[in-house]
């Protein structure tokens, strides 16, 4: 059943981002990958666990011929061998004999030289690590969901800006019309108040085709559906985020990244392989057992037998069980490799999400400050066009900075907050609970 959001209105809160992300969390493709994944780990365990259990079989037979030796055997079986049977010609050419056989057979494995248990540890630990992995994948949906929410907010703010641009050179071009009727300045002023008016209006197009994109991608994100449009969702907000120092945020890390508890637990298990690769040289003791019945008929009487046993076997020459081994020791140094390797990349991952996030919330003091002074500036130049001390390229050069000022602060604002989700996600901290400090 798809997530379905009420028709919005004045009274209806907006789509959260928690909101959001809840329900990435249940509709997300990844999500349903890992957990297959996981049913396929439990699966995995409970199959290992199968040797210790004895195997049983069934089974119900028929068979007719004149075979000598199956002639012989079967009345032996089926109790109702007489002396006349001894005769040469019963026992060179013996009538055809049909035999109805129901048997119960089993085998169970008494001493495998611990090789199952060490499957079962191994299957043990795949299983936690598929549920590593899996929380894992609930952070990286998480960080795309947020990534895909943020995107929505700023094309939504990138949209204002252009609308408000529009607005000016609107604004700027009926005034010069106004005063070139007037005769106070030329021709050329209003032109080019006009050809800015039509380049804001192509900003507008192009903001407004961003946003419906970025919403495509937000429901993409989340798996599902809206039936809202991005005015349906909250405003991109500046925020502050705290942040540990650059060694605190590694030692979390190593700590919280569930990928790297998956590999560590591959290790493990690939370890517990190599044991369980060491102990097929060992003996294996296997106790057998088999009843059956015989009789001329389906429903007729007949005679039964059983038989029971126990097996040793040794193999005197293992030459599969010594590659195999090898194998296992290859796969095991590889996997140890890799944990090694992955904790080099999550140390460089954290480094570059710290000193990212680092120069983001600088980005956003800076470009508070500038959206200030160029709307002070343009403010003065208008004053100044309006008294004829300026020309009309002087003001349209500010309205230009003072909009790209404007949207210079914005996209700070949202690298801000992606940069934090992106440090979150690089120590393996991001939650859904977390994401309200964004909101």
């Amino acid at each position: 059943m798809g997530f379905l959001v009420p028709t919005l209105s004045a009274q209806q809160p907006k789509l959260t981002l928690q909101q959001a992300v809840a329900v990435a969390l249940e509709h997300s493709p990844a999500q349903k990958l890992a957990a297959a994944d996981m049913a396929t780990s439990e699966a995995g365990f409970r199959l290992s666990k199968a040797p210790l259990l004895p195997q049983i079989q069934f089974s119900e037979n028929l068979t007719r011929g004149n075979d000598p030796v199956y002639a012989f055997g079967t009345k032996l079986r089926q109790q109702v061998f007489q002396a006349s049977d001894f005769g040469l010609n019963s026992l060179n050419r013996p009538s055809p004999l049909g035999n109805f056989t129901t048997a119960f057979s089993g085998r169970w494995a008494a001493f495998d030289s611990l090789h199952t248990q060490f499957q079962i540890k191994r299957a043990s630990l795949l299983k936690q690590g598929a549920t590593a992995s899996s929380g894992r994948t609930s952070q990286e949906v998480i960080y795309r969901t947020v990534e895909a929410y943020e995107s929505v907010l700023i094309s939504t703010r990138e949209v204002e800006v252009a609308k408000h641009a529009v607005e000016t050179a609107q604004a700027l071009y009926g005034q010069s019309r106004t005063r070139v009727d007037a005769g106070l300045v030329v021709e050329s002023d209003a032109l080019s108040a006009q050809v800015n008016l039509a380049a804001r209006q192509q900003e507008l197009i192009q903001a407004q085709g961003a946003e419906q994109t970025a919403w495509s991608e937000l429901e993409a994100a989340v798996g599902v559906a809206l039936p809202q449009g991005p005015e349906g969702l909250e405003q991109l907000a500046e925020h502050n985020f705290a942040t540990s120092v650059l060694a605190n945020e590694v030692e979390q890390a190593f700590k919280n990244r569930s990928d790297l508890k998956s590999l560590a637990l591959q290790v493990s298990a690939q370890q517990a392989a190599v044991k369980s690769a060491k102990s097929e040289f060992g003996p294996r003791v296997d106790a057998f057992g088999s009843w059956q019945t015989d009789r001329q008929s389906f429903a007729g009487s007949g005679g039964s037998n059983w038989m029971a046993g126990a097996e040793v076997r040794v193999d005197l020459l293992p030459i599969e069980k010594r590659s195999r081994l090898q194998q296992e020791r290859a796969t095991l140094l590889r996997a140890q490799a890799g944990e090694e390797s992955a904790r080099s990349l999550i140390r460089v991952e954290v480094s570059r999400a710290y000193f990212g996030h680092q120069s983001a919330a600088k980005m956003v003091e800076v470009a508070r400050d500038s959206m200030t002074q160029s709307a002070e500036s343009l403010r003065i130049l208008r004053n100044r066009y309006d008294a004829g001390l300026v020309p009309l390229t002087d003001v349209l050069r500010a309205e230009d900075a003072e909009r790209q000022s404007q949207s210079s602060y914005w996209q700070a604002v949202y690298h801000n907050a992606l940069s934090y989700a992106a440090l979150r996600l690089a120590t393996g901290t991001l939650n859904a609970e977390q994401v309200v400090n964004f909101q």
